[in-house]
């Protein structure tokens, strides 16, 4: 379900990073905007609670510290979990619009001698339109962090995301550090992060599958390293190690072939001195359909493969069982009790496989395994009972607990203290990629979101993932637009890429769902955004598929049993309806920056506005509640425009220099306008606003410390509470801000 979740987020943050202006109007000064920005009032942020709902790529005990892990992400940063309270920690939300990259982590590291040393290696994207990465360290446990830029690129969210960890505490000094790169070789500091260097000795050299150093382990005294750029023949080389420190050299008698193309992740057992690799025929999370676990008898030199069960048999229905090696973790209670998790066993459904003998004898954990996901119930994916999950590639033991396990998949975070009963460890982490939110103006829900990976969610409370799990009927891997018809929200529209049909609608609020009785014939199945009109009468779908390709726009008056063609509906475009008049519809074609309208219900579309600044497809137009042809238009560093004639003519706010995002909510007490939402610039640093007078002044009212990376997709305000906003995020899930 969940496979092209790297290609669909990659594509669009490097879409957002290279995106050109064409057209670019003299841009408000910063002097001038700031002068529109008052104090901040204090405000309160929080995750509306979905609970995980993206890939965990790593998690760490600590070795030292009993109840004290880590969890790292592949574009939602890295938590704290406190055993106490059983929750996680975010540690990376201050990371700020400019640093969206460094959201995605690509390894973490602990040092056993200092339990309050933190450091992680962050960097999302490894592309040449991707910021270098960089490497956080921390005194005190991810409080606080000092930052050291790189000069290279890391790709916390690429192909080998779950592999590692390539960021290690030299078990000889505390003071040196190995960083393992993906095309810049091996790294090393000698001042506890502050600086890097080259490691000129190491003998491999980078190839162009990007995934260079896969991890990096202590051995006693000595460090390996996986290396995943070997070409998979009989004499390719991917396991390196040096016991001086200075010296690099092949492991000799390693595993060589298919299977062990790709060393994904290694765990060293110091009581029997042994260690133990997982390997697969390519990086994963996707792509793998062969793959071995071996060990290495560190004292002989000598090599055993202990694979589980090899890839390529026959399951039950006949297919084949292809899979690789992901996760590996060891007991430090009880020597030769080992871990490892299969990845990409789809047929077969993936596992956890348990050892207590070294490897001679292993026992499906699946088979056992009772879940309870009540308290994510999206975990079910709309049946009775959950998988045991898929990109599991993050294992590991608790150091004090034998029967303590946890594992990431592509979606959550499952424990277990007993080896048989699993459930969500997951409070505090929210990973969701948002990409546009409802808040209705009556009924149970304030909130409805859709989002990339998890579909459509009805949030009941703010508090509690929603009781229903995830909108059904169909099911939706990744949504692509919601919509609500402004004189009947009882009608709620949605589309996505689903299981039984691209698009739904609800007659109560969005509690239940039915897929349209027929859908357009588009080429290359691509749902894109959709509208409703005011009284719920005329629907409009734009279809885009995710690689850029835009097809034309559909248009249905029978609640979608029919769809017809609108030919002067600019391809690719949102549409937007007027939140007045059932009539009116608009879109704004970002290709030649143009206002087109429509006043009859979406059958034919005609330029109005012209000469707006166009070359980005995420420029965004939002109709402003209540109001017939008041519409506002956020183009990103163009700024802010603002038109109350439908779209024949527009001005420029002079309030804010940039604008990315804008929504509204309920006005406030004395105001005759909706308050107004922005994730935009008004003075030197972008961030979240609320302007209460029709924009001519704004407070910024996040912090420093809430920033939360690239948050430009999504913002809406509370129609029934004013001050109250939802912020959709790239990773860190639905953020609410009240004032307080």
């Amino acid at each position: 379900m969940l496979a092209s979740r790297l290609s669909r987020r990659a594509v669009l943050a490097g879409a957002a990073a290279v995106a050109a202006i064409t057209t670019v109007p003299a841009l408000t000064t910063r002097a001038q905007a700031a002068e529109a920005t008052t104090a901040t009032p204090s405000y309160r942020w929080r995750n509306a609670v979905i609970g995980g709902t993206g890939f965990v790529t790593g998690v760490l005990f600590h070795p030292s510290v009993r109840g004290l892990a880590y969890a790292r992400t592949d574009i939602g940063g890295a938590y704290r979990w406190d055993d106490r309270t059983a929750r996680w920690t975010p540690l990376t939300d201050q990371l700020g619009w400019d640093d969206w990259n460094l959201l995605g982590v690509e390894a973490l590291a602990v040092d056993p001698a200092h339990p309050d040393r933190l450091y992680l290696a962050v960097g999302t994207y490894a592309q040449s339109w991707a910021s270098n990465g960089a490497v956080l360290r921390s005194e005190d446990r991810g409080a606080t962090w000092t930052r050291t830029d790189l000069a290279v690129k890391l790709g916390g969210n690429e192909d080998g995301r779950g592999a590692g960890e390539r960021l290690l505490v030299d078990p000889r000094d505390s003071d040196t550090l190995w960083l393992g790169t993906r095309h810049d070789g091996l790294l090393k500091s000698t001042d506890r992060g502050a600086t890097w260097a080259a490691v000129t000795g190491f003998p491999a050299t980078a190839g162009a599958s990007g995934q260079g150093v896969t991890f990096l382990v202590a051995v006693g005294r000595a460090v390996y390293a996986g290396w995943g750029d070997g070409d998979g023949s009989a004499t390719a080389v991917n396991l390196y190690r040096t016991t001086d420190g200075t010296t690099w050299t092949a492991v000799p008698a390693q595993p060589t072939g298919t299977s062990a193309k790709v060393p994904i992740r290694a765990a060293y057992d110091s009581r029997s001195r042994e260690l133990y690799v997982t390997y697969a025929d390519a990086p994963g999370p996707n792509g793998q359909s062969s793959g071995s676990v071996h060990k290495l008898a560190v004292a002989s030199g000598t090599w055993a493969e202990v694979t589980p069960v090899k890839p390529g048999g026959s399951t039950s229905d006949g297919s084949t069982d292809s899979f690789g090696y992901g996760g590996v973790a060891v007991d430090a209670r009880r020597a030769g009790t080992v871990v490892v998790s299969t990845n990409n066993r789809w047929a077969a459904v993936d596992t956890l496989y348990r050892t207590t003998d070294g490897g001679r004898t292993w026992t499906s954990l699946k088979d056992a395994a009772v879940f309870d996901v009540s308290e994510t119930p999206f975990l079910t994916w709309g049946a009775e009972q959950p998988k045991f999950g898929w990109w599991i590639q993050a294992v590991a033991v608790d150091p004090y607990d034998s029967k303590h396990v946890v594992y990431g998949t592509g979606a959550t975070l499952y424990g277990t203290r007993d080896l048989t009963h699993w459930a969500p460890r997951i409070r505090g982490l929210e990973e969701t990629s948002v990409i546009q939110l409802i808040s209705p103006p009556v009924g149970e829900a304030h909130l409805i979101s859709a989002s990339r990976d998890i579909g459509v969610m009805y949030h009941e409370r703010l508090t509690a993932s929603p009781s229903r799990g995830m909108a059904t009927n169909p099911v939706f891997g990744s949504a692509t637009g919601i919509a609500q018809a402004a004189g009947r929200p009882s009608y709620v529209v949605r589309t996505g890429f689903g299981d039984h049909g691209n698009g739904a609608y609800s007659r109560d609020g969005g509690r239940s769902w039915a897929p349209f009785a027929a859908q357009p014939d588009i080429a290359g199945d691509s749902p894109g955004p959709i509208a409703a009109g005011a009284d719920g009468g005329t629907l409009l779908w734009s279809f885009v598929h995710w690689d850029g390709t835009k097809y034309p726009t559909h248009r249905s008056a029978d609640n979608g049993a029919t769809w017809s063609e609108v030919s002067s509906f600019p391809k690719g475009a949102t549409p937007v309806a007027d939140p007045a008049d059932p009539t009116l519809f608009y879109a704004y074609d970002t290709d030649t920056g143009t206002l087109y309208a429509s006043t009859d219900s979406g059958r034919s579309f005609t330029g109005r506005a012209s000469g707006l600044p166009a070359g980005d497809s995420q420029f965004q137009l939002v109709a402003a509640p209540g109001r017939s042809g008041d519409l506002w238009l956020s183009v990103k560093w163009n700024g802010l425009y603002r038109s109350v004639d439908g779209g024949v003519s527009f001005s420029k706010v002079a309030s804010c220099w940039a604008s990315y995002t804008l929504g509204f909510g309920k006005a406030a007490a004395g105001a005759d306008y909706p308050a107004i939402y922005q994730v935009g610039s008004t003075e030197t640093i972008t961030a979240v606003y609320r302007s209460d007078d029709e924009a001519k002044t704004w407070v910024r009212i996040n912090d420093d410390q809430h920033q939360w990376g690239w948050v430009g997709q999504a913002i809406v305000g509370d129609p029934r509470v004013h001050g109250r906003v939802y912020l959709a995020t790239n990773g860190r899930g639905i953020q609410y801000g009240e004032q307080i």
